[in-house]
């Protein structure tokens, strides 16, 4: 009997490689990036070297991670190296980030919660950010210097109001029937908000936690190019003036893995905190 069980248990049990084609027919997606990701540097690589495009116009995969090797390879502490312009640039995107998105969000509840408020500063937020961000780029550097300062300014920018419109539409976006039930039971504002408007609101914040990512990336880049002393944005501008295009390609490569990086980060705490949420509904981004 003993020997009847151990051999069901060891029947029964799942193997190692059904444990993976299970979760391929489930993502398939983690085999079909790669894929395309090969797929178009390899028509890349063949049609630069086809076509004898020069490589000023047009580099070859090659030369661009050979140009990416180049830039981590200096020391960290070298001015011309990827290392200490890429940690300039974090900064400057990390605290820009965090710091208009808590304005955005903390304006956005109070604004969705107190109509007279809202109808009073609609006018000069829509206004605000009509504003070309790249025009008053001078006018930042010139008022807060060439430091860091100016380039989280601008990112605050960037980030606030995306996390202003799906923090107010994510608000208003309660069931009214679960509030009153609610107020049915005597539950104090306090109570409606945390437990109900605030849960209900989270996807819409994390959206707009998506789309203030991207505008990080680009704020930090923006200000760096009009003016500044380190930076990615920095290197890009000497690459350009040297016709490094396979350098200035590398840089890219760096800002899009950073920004990569910062999306899935909030994708991560954002399944850690909305696990009760459809996956389909999670993700319901507000056009800005």
């Amino acid at each position: 009997m003993a020997d009847v069980s151990k051999l069901s248990s060891t029947t029964t049990a799942p193997a190692p490689l059904s444990r993976w084609k299970m979760r391929l027919i489930r993502r398939p997606e983690i085999v079909l990036s790669p894929i395309l990701l090969v797929t178009v540097l390899g028509l890349w690589e063949g049609g630069v070297r086809f076509f004898d495009v020069p490589s000023y116009m047009l580099p070859r995969v090659s030369t661009i991670i050979y140009g990416l090797y180049q830039g981590f390879a200096i020391s960290i502490f070298s001015r011309g190296g990827y290392w200490l312009n890429g940690a300039v640039t974090l900064a400057e995107v990390l605290l820009g980030f965090v710091i208009g998105s808590a304005i955005g969000l903390v304006l956005g509840i109070f604004i969705s919660q107190i109509r007279l408020l809202d109808a009073t500063l609609r006018p000069y937020i829509v206004a605000f950010q009509c504003l070309p961000k790249v025009a008053i780029a001078p006018i930042i550097v010139m008022w807060f210097g060439y430091d860091i300062t100016s380039k989280v300014v601008m990112v605050t920018m960037l980030c606030f109001f995306p996390l202003l419109v799906n923090c107010m539409v994510g608000f208003r976006s309660v069931d009214t029937d679960r509030i009153e039930l609610l107020r049915s039971l005597s539950a104090t504002p306090s109570q409606i908000f945390w437990k109900v408007k605030f849960p209900s609101a989270l996807p819409f914040i994390f959206a707009g936690l998506d789309i203030a990512a991207v505008f990080a990336i680009v704020g930090a880049i923006v200000g760096e190019f009009v003016g500044a002393q380190l930076g990615l944005g920095v290197q890009i501008l000497s690459m350009n003036a040297q016709m490094d295009t396979a350098g200035s390609f590398s840089v890219c490569i760096v800002l899009a893995v950073m920004g990569l990086v910062l999306n899935y980060s909030i994708r991560a705490v954002q399944r850690r905190v909305l696990f009760w949420a459809p996956s389909e509904a999670i993700q319901q981004p507000i056009n800005v």
